[in-house]
């Protein structure tokens, strides 16, 4: 019998030459929502020796860094190979809201390349407008069929509009059809900014977790998995806290009839658990930051079987660098550490 691989389920891609190369880099910086408050800007990091690709709302708060030089193929082995990680699931950070079919094919492909050269130990997202057009199904075949990508990836919300909205639906047709997982990544765009802006933190981590909680409970509170049953979402940030949260927002079962339901909603219990089982996977990413007692529970509350580990590597070294260890240290059973290890992704995205 094999050894179950070790599978980071969350590893950051950009284009390799994105700071080399000026149309790619106009081609991500033209396509930033300017309008909507976000500055994307080109500049070099604090030290002055590397050049940085920087998003930041209006007032000019730093919302994420792209550093030239952490994205490379030898830097994610390196950090595999002392993480004890075997393979990496790759997908594209934030940007993903707002790339134009031309730039997510030039995305793909270089991604593609870089699992070529990887010697199978990387694997890759396809990156896709999430319109639904005849050319955007096109690329998801290329990229499924030929580039052997083994998901997808959405943001959580475009602008205003989350993923239970009918402007999804066609997209969303053909992947319950042709049963592709998909990643949800947290996007800067509905953040809720200007509650705490100024604080770096909650900017940087509360904005993430309160945009990924609301689109899980808006995926569950649409109904839209009755309608699309084979889909499979995977939430980073372990869904926003949604195992912190499952129980206070779910459906709720009276034992008395009350002269008023405040609390009426058109999904029941039942529907809530069934979309849980098979619909909603959770990214822990990044374990070591959310402490033993926080996985636990999210183990408890959600089951081994539906997270998945997730580093976000390159953000922080460290996410990676003790995300093996973090799991190995949960005060839970081997077997539910080896799902959350590697087993779940290997079975979703079918990894051999």
């Amino acid at each position: 019998m094999s050894k179950q691989k070790v599978i980071d389920g969350n590893m950051h891609y950009l284009p390799t030459d994105l700071f080399s190369n000026e149309k790619v880099m106009q081609g991500f910086l033209d396509c930033a929502p300017f309008t909507f408050g976000i500055k994307a800007y080109r500049a070099k990091t604090p030290d002055g020796k590397r050049d940085q690709l920087v998003l930041a709302d209006r007032d000019g708060n730093e919302i994420l860094n792209y550093v030239d030089g952490d994205y490379s193929l030898e830097a994610k082995l390196s950090a595999m190979d002392e993480a004890g990680v075997d393979v990496a699931i790759l997908r594209m950070p934030v940007w993903q809201e707002w790339l134009p079919l031309d730039m997510c094919k030039y995305v793909n492909d270089g991604a593609a390349e870089m699992c070529k050269r990887s010697g199978g130990r990387l694997y890759a997202n396809a990156v896709l407008p999430p319109w639904g057009r005849k050319e955007d199904i096109y690329e998801l075949e290329r990229c499924i069929g030929e580039l052997g990508m083994v998901g997808v990836q959405f943001a959580a919300c475009y602008g205003d509009l989350f993923l239970d909205n009918e402007i999804f639906r066609p997209y969303l047709k053909v992947l319950n059809e042709k049963k592709v997982p998909a990643v949800i990544h947290h996007t800067p765009g509905q953040n809720c900014y200007a509650n705490y802006s100024e604080y770096t933190v909650l900017r940087r981590e509360l904005g993430r977790l309160m945009v990924q909680a609301t689109a899980v409970g808006r995926e569950i509170y649409s109904g839209m998995f009755d309608t699309f049953p084979n889909l499979v979402f995977i939430h980073t940030m372990l869904g926003g806290n949604w195992f912190g949260n499952q129980q206070i927002l779910a459906p709720h079962r009276a034992a008395k009839k009350e002269a008023m339901n405040r609390l009426a909603t058109n999904v029941d219990r039942e529907a809530y658990d069934r979309y849980m089982k098979d619909n909603l996977y959770f990214d822990a990413c990044h374990a070591m930051s959310w402490g033993s007692n926080a996985v636990e529970c999210a183990v408890k509350q959600h089951g081994a079987d539906h997270i998945l580990l997730g580093s976000s590597f390159p953000v922080f070294y460290e996410w990676l660098a003790r995300s093996v260890e973090s799991i190995n240290a949960l005060d839970v059973s081997q077997e539910e550490k080896d799902l959350i290890l590697g087993g779940n992704a290997q079975r979703i995205f079918k990894i051999q």
